[in-house]
């Protein structure tokens, strides 16, 4: 019986990689996957899903206009995997529900939980409501030795805590970080009146 599952994790946790990863071990075994990723993903181009380590393999782009279902109806792939899926919308999640309960086919939802300010993304919020299976993809800290729950976003390498929810980036924008140093590099900001 296929289930839906959502393994998300903080920036640099390695989601991508674990994409790709998944892939390879489906394909080594001779099985079908179909891959894909929002297109609002376009840090290394778009339709493609790109490791921080340099390792990239093609995926067929998500637009509001993608009929996932259908297309996993025609492929009928043996796994389906979702880059950035916190980018969906609560229609592409149910699009993927359906995939798993009508077409028997396994779907694999790699994101992030929440965004910069500690809210819920849009796909991230429904993944967690509808998902089988919800598991962690963990990293440590940047600044300690905890584990990593928050995505700082920073600005010539000072944290900010306001702005769009959505601004595509990696290293240069966010840093994976613990709670505790989350909350003090807000309250060191809010104090130097960056708030």
């Amino acid at each position: 019986m296929a289930k839906l599952y959502f393994r998300y994790g903080a920036m640099n946790s390695g989601k991508s990689i674990e994409v790709l990863r998944t892939a390879h071990n489906y394909e080594e075994q001779g099985k079908r996957v179909l891959l894909f990723t929002p297109a609002i993903d376009d840090r290394y181009g778009v339709g493609a899903v790109t490791s921080r380590i340099g390792i990239q393999k093609e995926a067929v782009v998500i637009t509001a206009s993608l009929d996932m279902y259908k297309l996993a109806e025609r492929e009928r792939p043996n796994c389906i995997l979702v880059d950035e899926a916190q980018f969906l919308n609560e229609t592409q999640v149910k699009a993927l529900c359906d995939i798993v309960d009508e077409l028997n086919i396994p779907v694999i939802a790699y994101g992030l939980r929440a965004d910069f300010r500690g809210k819920l993304f849009e796909g991230s919020y429904h993944l967690l409501a509808l998902a089988d299976k919800i598991e962690e993809v963990k990293t440590v800290c940047w600044s300690c030795q905890r584990k990593a729950t928050m995505n700082m976003r920073c600005k010539d390498g000072v944290p900010v805590f306001e702005g769009e929810q959505i601004m595509i980036g990696g290293n240069e924008s966010y840093l994976p970080v613990c709670r505790k140093c989350y909350s003090q590099a807000r309250k060191k900001a809010k104090a130097a009146g960056g708030e």
